[in-house]
């Protein structure tokens, strides 16, 4: 009898401790965000323009230089496009020509003085150039090379709080036609250099704008991801680069 009794106690003692041990579950990660990829997208062989495309938009969502675009497709600048427009992604191969057999002529004299060919000019990075934050806020995710998905950085922030422009430029795509950035805003600064803000809740500047650094831009927002923040890359000749290298320290 002792001993059932003693079993009884023991038992009743272990269901009430249990009271007192926390459950296993996600503590720390109810407030995580899920990690929103802006990798570039493998290009097909042949796209078609759609309407709210430009030139500079097209070649951010496939990871490539405007103007080798533009060089493909026999483009000129300031790079207008048609709906309905077949863009290819690589050059056009072109069938070498037998050359004709030389025939003997008689030499002629010219009396026409050589023209020079003209210097060809390539664009550069504009030294000058100086950068700016784009908004008030801490950074929750850095750039990284090798991840996918980290082309730039997200700055946490309020709705509706001010985005300014990182740097002076013109305003080449102001819309929502990229997947996973929300309402994006495209700023060229030179030939070399562009920037591009995201998530944005409404966009105060339109495509062809002039803007200059410090401008307001846009309102933070949350479109195309989860919560309240600005995903800010910056691209060299189409690249993305970590955009801490460039802003200035807190």
């Amino acid at each position: 009898m002792r001993i059932v009794f003693i079993f009884l106690m023991l038992l009743l003692t272990a269901c009430g401790g249990s009271k007192a041990i926390a459950p296993v579950g996600n503590q720390g990660y109810a407030n995580k965000t899920p990690q929103v990829k802006y990798a570039s997208s493998r290009p097909p062989s042949i796209y078609s323009v759609k309407k709210g495309d430009t030139l500079y938009s097209i070649s951010w969502r496939y990871g490539m230089d405007y103007k080798t675009l533009a060089r493909f497709n026999n483009i000129r600048s300031p790079y207008k496009l048609a709906i309905g427009q077949k863009l290819r992604f690589k050059p056009i191969k072109t069938a070498s020509k037998a050359k004709p057999k030389p025939t003997a002529t008689k030499p002629r004299t010219s009396t026409r003085k050589p023209v020079k060919p003209k210097p060809i000019i390539k664009p550069t990075a504009n030294k000058k150039l100086t950068w700016q934050w784009p908004t008030k806020g801490k950074v929750i995710s850095s750039y990284s090379k090798s991840a996918t998905g980290r082309k730039g950085i997200d700055i946490a922030g309020k709705a509706g709080q001010t985005i300014v422009a990182a740097a002076s430029g013109k305003v080449v795509y102001a819309g929502n036609g990229l997947p996973r950035y929300g309402n994006l805003l495209i700023v060229k600064h030179n030939d070399v250099y562009l920037s591009a803000y995201a998530h944005n809740t409404k966009l105060l500047v339109k495509e062809g704008q002039y803007v200059k650094a410090g401008q307001k831009i846009a309102r933070l927002g949350s479109t195309g991801t989860q919560r309240n923040q600005l995903h800010f890359e910056i691209r060299r000749n189409g690249k993305p680069i970590d955009p801490m290298r460039f802003l200035p320290k807190r």
